[in-house]
C-alpha cells in the first residue's frame, strides 16, 4: 500500500509541474484533462500523506518495544494502539479514493424526460421531476438549459431534454435513469382517489466530437417550422431541425432555439450523446448480467423509485432507501439519495475486487 500512494503522491507532483508549463496552458483540452485529474487526486494526497505518517509513526513505535526502557514501551504501546485503529479506517477511505474513477463523471449531462403511463397526470409529473432537477442544478450552482420540449398545455410535458453544465454532473445524477413513479390524487381528479402515474428519466453524458464520430452521409436532415409557443421568428420560419441517423435510426429533434444553425448544434449533442450512451448502456447490461448489479445505470426501464404524496414518502428500490422529506426531494433536495446511491455503488465495486 505505501509505494502504491508514493506512486500516486509523485504522480501528483508531476500534475502540478505540468499545470506551470506554458504549452500545456496553451492545449485547453489537454490542460483541462490535467487539471481536473489534479482536482480528483486532492483528497487521495492529503489522506495518502496522513497514512504514510501514521504508518511510519507506527514503525518507529515498534522499533521502540524492542528496547530496554519500560516506562517508554508502556507509553508507545498505548500509543500504537490508537495509530494502528486510525491506519485501519484511512485505509478503508482510501480503498473508496482508489476505486476506478469513470471519466464520465465529471462530464456535462444531457437529461431527457419523458411521460409513461398516467395520461395528462404523468405528464405534469414529467414536469414536477424538470423542476427537481432543476432546481437541483442551482443548488449546485450548475447552468441548465431546455434544449427540445413537448407540453401538453396545462403545464406538463409529454418530452422534455435538458442540458446540465458543471463540474460531476454525470458523477451525481447517472444512478437516476430509470422509471420514476408517482402516487397521489391528480390535479383532473374529483373524487379524491390516489393514482399512480410514472415518467422516465435518462441521464447520458454529454459527448464531446472526439468520444463519438459521426458521418455526414450517415444523416438525413429535415427542417420544419417549430410548432408552439415561441414567438413569430420561432414559428414562422423553418428553424426546427429533426437528425435521422440512418445506421442506428435513432431521431433527434430540436426546436427550441432560435435559429436553424442552433437548433442543428443542439441536435447534434444530444444525437452524440446518445450514440455514446447506447454504447455505455450495452457494456452496463453486460457487467448488471454478471454481477446482478443493483444500482446500475444500463437498464433505464427497471423502476428505481417511488414519489408516495400521501404518506409524504420517497423509496428507492435499488437500495432500499426510504426517507420522508418529499417536499424538501420534489424541491431539488436529492443530495441524501444521491450519497446513499453513490456508497451503494462503492460497496459494491469494493466486494468485487476485495
Amino acid at each position: 500500500m505505501i509505494d502504491k500512494l508514493e506512486n500516486i503522491i509523485l504522480h501528483f507532483e508531476e500534475l502540478e509541474q505540468q499545470m506551470l508549463d506554458p504549452a500545456l496552458i496553451n492545449n485547453q483540452n489537454k490542460y483541462k484533462e490535467v487539471t481536473r485529474e489534479h482536482r480528483r487526486l486532492v483528497p487521495v494526497i492529503h489522506k495518502s500523506k496522513n497514512y504514510i505518517s501514521i504508518f511510519k509513526q507506527i514503525e518507529e513505535g515498534e522499533s521502540i518495544l524492542k528496547g530496554e526502557d519500560e516506562d517508554l514501551k508502556k507509553i508507545v504501546k498505548d500509543e500504537i494502539e490508537g495509530l494502528k485503529d486510525d491506519v485501519v479506517r484511512i485505509e478503508e477511505e482510501l480503498k473508496i479514493l482508489l476505486l476506478p474513477h469513470d471519466p464520465n463523471d465529471d462530464k456535462n449531462i444531457i437529461l431527457e424526460i419523458r411521460a409513461g403511463t398516467g395520461g395528462d397526470e404523468a405528464a405534469l409529473f414529467a414536469s414536477d421531476l424538470y423542476r427537481l432537477y432543476s432546481r437541483f442544478a442551482e443548488r449546485n450552482k450548475w447552468q441548465y438549459q431546455v434544449m427540445e420540449s413537448s407540453s401538453i398545455g396545462i403545464g406538463g410535458y409529454k418530452e422534455l431534454i435538458m442540458s446540465i453544465n458543471g463540474e460531476g454532473a454525470y458523477g451525481a445524477l447517472k444512478f437516476e435513469s430509470g422509471v420514476h413513479r408517482v402516487q397521489r390524487v391528480p390535479k383532473t381528479e374529483t373524487s379524491g382517489r390516489v393514482h399512480t402515474s410514472a415518467a422516465t428519466v435518462a441521464v447520458l453524458p454529454e459527448a464531446e466530437e472526439a468520444d463519438v464520430q459521426i458521418v455526414d452521409a450517415e444523416l438525413k436532415i429535415d427542417t420544419y417550422r417549430a410548432s408552439g409557443a415561441g414567438g413569430q421568428h420561432v414559428n414562422k420560419t423553418e428553424s426546427a431541425i429533426r437528425i435521422t441517423h440512418l445506421p442506428s435510426g435513432l431521431v433527434v429533434t430540436c426546436q427550441d432555439e432560435t435559429s436553424q444553425h442552433k437548433n442543428k448544434a443542439a441536435a447534434l449533442k444530444v444525437l452524440r450523446s446518445r450514440l455514446l450512451a447506447a454504447e455505455q448502456e450495452q457494456l452496463a447490461k453486460e457487467r448488471a448480467a454478471a454481477r446482478k448489479d443493483m444500482v446500475s445505470t444500463g437498464d433505464r426501464s427497471a423502476k428505481i423509485r417511488t414519489y408516495n404524496f400521501p404518506q409524504g414518502r420517497i423509496t428507492d428500490h435499488r437500495i432500499n432507501f426510504t426517507a420522508y422529506n418529499l417536499d424538501g426531494v420534489m424541491d431539488g433536495d436529492i443530495g441524501q439519495l444521491i450519497e446513499n446511491l453513490i456508497l451503494a455503488d462503492q460497496q459494491l465495486k469494493l466486494s468485487e475486487v476485495s
